[in-house]
């Protein structure tokens, strides 16, 4: 075999590889830092104050997030910040802590833990777990979409106890970014 007909090949399926890999590798952190982030969160509840999942991080675990009857739980992060996002869901500061009372906005990429608000729908429950380890239900209300350079989050009335869920939309497109938000609106349930 000629080593031209050999060289095509192996440079492809390298290439192949590589694609896959950087591909896979968004999922993978994600994957391996919500578990992480899962042992900081059992030593929160466990009586901690700002326990980071690893030494370096410059966020922690202030809430745990579940939809009712789904397989889906994510730890929810201290900040909204790309540092943060990259790691799981994040609690936008200056709003209210999740499940402590008040208008709670966490935001979320849209294609690795908030993925599941594409398929999510009006009268569907979620659940947050508070540092103190109480479960409070939210139901939700509203799913829409808004432009970012038009509109802000709508906060009209911040001593509402609810929750937020802010992520980028369309679902599924191949260049990320872009100035549409999904919102989903979920007061507590009484």
């Amino acid at each position: 075999m000629k080593r031209a007909e050999w060289l095509i090949p192996t440079g492809l399926i390298l290439v192949g590889g590589l694609l896959l890999g950087n591909g896979s590798w968004i999922h993978g952190k994600a994957w391996l830092a919500q578990q992480l982030i899962k042992q900081a969160w059992a030593e929160t509840l466990a009586g901690g104050h700002e326990v980071r999942p690893w030494p370096w991080a410059d966020t922690w675990p202030v809430a745990k997030l579940m939809v009712e009857g789904a397989d889906i739980e994510y730890y929810v992060l201290s900040g909204a910040t790309g540092n943060a996002l990259a790691f799981g869901p994040g609690h936008y500061q200056g709003t209210g802590l999740p499940g402590a009372g008040g208008t709670s906005v966490i935001a979320g990429h849209r294609d690795t833990q908030f993925s599941f608000l594409e398929n999510i729908a009006v009268g569907d429950v979620l659940l947050i777990e508070n540092s103190e380890g109480e479960i409070i239900h939210y139901r939700i209300s509203d799913k829409a979409i808004f432009d970012s350079r038009q509109q802000n989050i709508n906060l009209e009335n911040p001593s509402v106890d609810q929750i937020k869920l802010v992520t980028c939309y369309p679902f599924n497109v191949i260049n990320p970014g872009g100035p549409l938000r999904m919102v989903v609106t979920a007061p507590v349930e009484l």
